[in-house]
């Protein structure tokens, strides 16, 4: 019985995981980090995220590119990205103060669902959620 619940448990979040709308940074789905064009993104931040994995990455997206150096973010997305997704082979580094200044962080390849679950870093209270005003990119 035990075994059975740990199965269906197992199956219930890696359901979840398959269904979500964050792209995969894989080369499974090669076309999932492309811009309109074709062209390779390096990161692509999103608005909205949630509590169940499988509804982050909605909302409106930011796409930033290889080499990208972007000290002060568009005001229309300062202090608004909730969760990301970063290509293979790429880093995207955020400040949480204009002009690459405040508390840094590096997010490497993969998926950060929930940005609130990413703290500053010891002794402050506070989390990446709605709180990057610039990055970088590296590829």
């Amino acid at each position: 019985m035990k075994t059975l619940i740990a199965v269906l448990l197992c199956t219930a979040l890696c359901w979840d995981g398959f269904n979500a709308l964050c792209p995969e940074p894989s080369p499974l789905q090669l076309a999932s980090l492309k811009d309109a064009i074709g062209g390779k993104v390096c990161a692509r931040m999103f608005a909205d995220s949630d509590i169940i994995y499988a509804q982050s990455c909605g909302g409106d997206s930011l796409d930033a590119f290889p080499d990208d150096d972007i000290p002060t973010i568009p005001w229309r997305w300062n202090n608004r990205i909730s969760s990301l997704v970063v290509n293979r082979g790429c880093t995207l580094t955020v400040w949480d103060r204009f002009r690459k200044r405040g508390i840094k962080r590096k997010f490497n390849a993969g998926i950060q669902y929930r940005l609130k679950e990413v703290g500053m870093g010891l002794g402050i209270l506070r989390d990446w959620d709605n709180n990057i005003s610039g990055y970088m990119c590296e590829c």
